[in-house]
């Protein structure tokens, strides 16, 4: 079973671990319980978390309002709701098909 993805009532929750300042913004595999998703922004003043948001309401073909860090703002590990998804829809658009 998956602990870095799990589902509620009104879509689902990612767990991330962030890699800033990468030379491209990409899904990088799991890493324990997390996702890995590298993003080009810096972590300053949000740029990171705002690439983050960016990044994967593109992937999942939802608006940004639907997708927001609900837990680890400031760290690398953050807690993503995704709002109006299916967990598989989430494994399909980040390429991590395992159960």
């Amino acid at each position: 079973m998956a602990t870095w993805l799990s589902e509620d009532e009104k879509g689902v929750r990612v767990r991330v671990r962030v890699i800033p300042r990468a030379k491209k913004d990409r899904v990088d595999g799991l890493h324990g319980d997390a996702v890995k998703i590298r993003v080009t922004a810096p972590p300053v003043e949000g740029a990171a978390n705002d690439a983050l948001v960016k990044f994967l309401a593109k992937a999942l073909g939802v608006p940004r309002r639907d997708v927001s860090i609900v837990q680890g703002a400031h760290s690398r590990n953050k807690v993503i709701s995704i709002v109006g998804v299916s967990k598989e829809e989430v494994r399909r658009a980040l390429g991590l098909n395992e159960k």
